[in-house]
């Protein structure tokens, strides 16, 4: 009786259970679907890293010595759907039985389980034996409570032992080391940029352009510098630990231009795509403070964004159900500006943070954050768009994780299900956090002025136009506090230099 197993493009570990035997029995399955690479607009880079980290995938379990069945993009027998192409080669290899490894996306595990409707036999899921946490566990563990991810991460910590001492406390007396973890770059250490392993992928770009694949940002083929597969997604781990991660907490909210990368850790794409685990990432972080080769803010600060956030927002994500989708509390409805597209904008924060998720389809997370996501909440943008921008730019994004963080932490269009207060800042945090003020077109002392700072009349104009909805969060009392400091000449001139702003977005 014969199986074929599906295996997604973010699945591509080779640790799984799954493959500890040879079975001739089995069929493996691995498709380059245009409705995968389509039903957003992808970045180039992460269409093809994708394909091509399946490709390799698939020649791996070869060697091995297992069945697999490749469908690329430019194969005459693909069908360019996950269910139809399944379907088709359960018929082909006369297959009893279909399996397939938990989506993480409401999308796919929707499609595929519409197989038990069209599959004569029997049909399976498994575990993608990849997270810490089952989907549904944050429902379990919050059980109506509200969700707070501090409360979450002490308690997978205490739970998985990590950083906690012999008493049950955590190392060195503290939680949250984020204190210390909140410096600009100023130059005191020295940014040398990753070293990175570059493949020349131009033929199977090639292919995906013969296939009519449209796409956004900019890709050098010849010159690709994410992770093919786990051997080298764990070299990126080590490099990352023995040359970034020391300075990793000091500096993990620092932005400096043209440096994309600085002292992050580069492996969202490798963990994203299951290449490598969080325990073993998280281990081998702890290992590093136990051997005195990082500080323990550092090594708590990494820590905390694997083991605590992303975690978290995984089980998120799968509590609160697909109409989660289309939170709009504040019923913001502009579109994108252009600029979000080719990144020619007069901000030079924007045009820095942008262009270079544009360039590389990737920017650490406070440009997405606090530059990216601060101008489309204060510009008023639709939350549905930015986050169809976010999941399509990103060589990371995958929905489980990209639209908790960008529909709840940044765009607060879920009324703050996932986060307390919006995360809007004036230009006085760009400018304490980055060096992209200095020659901007825009003055960021300035909040009325045409020479003005966008982001101060629109930080000021967007908490006035929602002040009903905001002014009970006693996170924000300061704000509407220093408001009301202001003469209302001083009001007026700001809420018309915002409006003046929102009327032109496309020329900011």
């Amino acid at each position: 009786m014969s199986t074929l197993r599906l295996i997604l493009g973010d699945q591509l570990n080779p640790c799984h259970s799954w493959f500890t035997e040879q079975d001739d029995k089995v069929i493996y399955t691995l498709m380059e679907c245009r409705e995968e690479a389509s039903y957003v607009l992808h970045h180039g880079q992460k269409i093809l890293g994708i394909f091509a980290a399946m490709r390799d995938f698939a020649q791996r379990l070869i060697k091995e010595g297992h069945r697999v069945h490749y469908l690329t993009i430019d194969d005459a027998t693909n069908l360019h759907h996950l269910k139809d192409n399944l379907l088709q080669l359960a018929k082909l290899y006369q297959c009893q039985r279909i399996e397939y490894q938990e989506p993480d996306e409401f999308r796919v595990d929707r499609l595929l389980s519409q197989l038990h409707e069209e599959f004569a036999g029997s049909v399976s899921a498994v575990s993608a034996e990849h997270f810490y946490t089952d989907r549904l566990d944050g429902l379990h563990f919050f059980n109506k409570k509200q969700w707070l991810m501090e409360r979450f991460y002490r308690h997978m910590r205490k739970v998985h032992g990590v950083l906690i001492d012999e008493a049950g406390q955590p190392t060195e007396g503290q939680w949250n080391f984020d204190e210390q973890n909140r410096e600009p770059w100023r130059g005191d250490v020295p940014l040398d940029k990753p070293t990175l392993i570059m493949h020349d992928h131009q033929a199977l770009w090639q292919s995906i352009q013969d296939a009519g694949i449209k796409s956004m940002g900019f890709v050098d083929a010849e010159h690709y510098i994410w992770p093919l597969n786990r051997e080298e997604a764990l070299i990126y781990l080590e490099r990352f630990i023995e040359e970034r991660l020391r300075h990793f907490g000091r500096f993990q909210d620092a932005m400096v231009a043209d440096q994309p990368f600085m002292f992050h850790s580069l492996l969202s794409f490798a963990l994203n795509t299951k290449m490598l685990t969080p325990r073993e990432v998280v281990e081998r972080a702890v290992v590093a403070y136990q051997q005195g080769d990082a500080p323990i803010a550092a090594v708590e600060g990494f820590i905390r964004q694997i083991l605590g956030w992303r975690e978290y927002v995984r089980c998120f994500y799968w509590a609160h159900g697909e109409h989660y989708q289309d939170s709009n509390y504040f019923n913001h409805q502009r579109e994108l500006p252009e600029w979000f597209w080719t990144g020619k904008t007069n901000m030079r924060c924007l045009s820095q943070a942008i262009g270079q998720s544009l360039e590389q389809a990737y920017a650490h997370h406070i440009h997405r954050l606090m530059i990216i996501g601060n101008a489309a909440l204060l510009m008023g943008l639709s939350p549905q768009a930015v986050s169809q921008w976010y999941l399509g730019v990103y060589i990371d994004a995958f929905e489980w994780v990209e639209q908790p963080n960008t529909l709840g932490m940044s765009q607060f269009a879920d009324g703050g299900l996932l986060a307390t207060k919006p995360y809007v800042s004036s230009a006085a945090y760009v400018n304490r956090m980055s060096n992209y003020c200095k020659g901007c077109t825009y003055q960021f002392k300035l909040r009325e002025e045409e020479n003005a700072c966008p982001l101060n009349a629109l930080y000021w104009h967007f908490h006035y136009i929602h002040r009903d909805q905001l002014m009970k969060n006693h996170r924000l009392s300061m704000v509407y506090r220093q408001w009301q400091r202001f003469d209302e000449a001083q009001q007026q001139a700001i809420l018309q230099r915002a409006q003046t702003l929102l009327t032109n977005l496309q020329t900011c």
